[in-house]
């Protein structure tokens, strides 16, 4: 660990999930020592680490005084209690490394972390991630903004670019709320308007306009439809997020909200227990939207009553 260090070598990633076990293992290719700690993680979280080949580390104490800075990756629902976690392991050190919060939350929410971090002494430098894992495709964007974000332009790579916004905390957040209103957000319109078509029994027919006339749109819905239920849980929170960030700025929140909802009744089907490793590939979109009629004729019709 060095708080002075110009050129960060030891990063710590917090929690080797879908995402930040890429992160990780591809910052480990890169020659960076990349550091975790497994306590109150999932079996999953502790096989993720072990493949990523992080080191790990007992405690957030031992954490925070052997890396240069430290990322927040994880669930939007879980990023404040990790600050807070994290911010008590500085106040007791006394370390003022960066606290990179990479996570999928709206700028006010940001705000409110950076000031538990700073409250506690240490530095705060906001993140947001946009495109897959490393190794899935085109490699993810890190996107940061803050007062020492350019200090972390050396974990750029082949494997990650990092993109310096501005000085100001909550350009990062706010891209990434913006972009995943159109990505994740459509997935779920989609979702949405394929259940309908299938309950409502014009679902051939759709099928076959949709062949015709957007055909680029149905080969991306058969291709990423049936991979959703495995991170729905995952992605309502992050939709409240966006709904709070349109709010902010005088957009009504309701798109997104919709979009939540699409994503708790996904993480409600008899796919819902898969993880991002364990999706059968095999399944089709049709299946998919089955499950989601089903479920749907097992609900009360005053669901979404107030």
């Amino acid at each position: 660990m060095s708080n002075e260090t110009s050129r960060p070598r030891s990063i710590a990633i917090l929690s080797p999930g879908d995402m930040g076990h890429g992160i990780g293992a591809a910052l480990g290719r890169n020659g960076f020592d990349v550091v975790t700690c497994l306590s109150g993680r999932s079996p999953r979280t502790a096989a993720l680490a072990e493949q990523g080949g992080f080191r790990i580390v007992p405690t957030l104490s031992e954490l925070v005084n052997e890396v240069d800075a430290v990322l927040s990756i994880l669930v939007p629902a879980q990023a404040e209690a990790l600050a807070a976690e994290v911010a008590h392991a500085f106040e007791q050190s006394r370390i003022t490394i960066p606290f990179v919060d990479c996570n999928a939350i709206a700028p006010h929410t940001t705000e409110r972390i950076r000031a538990t971090i700073v409250a506690a002494g240490a530095r705060f430098i906001d993140g947001s991630i946009i495109g897959p894992p490393p190794g899935r495709g085109s490699p993810p964007r890190l996107y940061l903004s803050g007062a020492d974000a350019k200090s972390l332009q050396v974990l750029a790579s082949s494997e990650m670019a990092v993109k310096v916004m501005s000085d100001r905390v909550g350009d990062a957040s706010s891209i990434k709320m913006c972009y995943a209103a159109l990505t994740k957000g459509t997935a779920t319109l989609e979702v949405a308007l394929l259940t309908a078509a299938r309950a409502l029994g014009v679902d051939a027919a759709l099928t076959a306009e949709l062949a015709t006339s957007q055909e680029n749109v149905l080969r991306h819905m058969h291709a990423s439809i049936p991979a959703l239920p495995a991170n729905a849980h995952r992605w309502v929170g992050e939709m409240e997020e966006i709904a709070a960030t349109f709010e902010s700025v005088g957009l009504s929140p309701g798109f997104h909200q919709g979009a939540a909802a699409v994503y708790r009744l996904l993480g409600q089907t008899e796919f819902a227990h898969e993880s991002p490793e364990s999706v059968d590939t095999e399944r089709t979109l049709e299946a998919t939207i089955e499950a989601m009629v089903v479920l749907l004729s097992t609900l009360p019709d005053d669901r979404y009553s107030e």
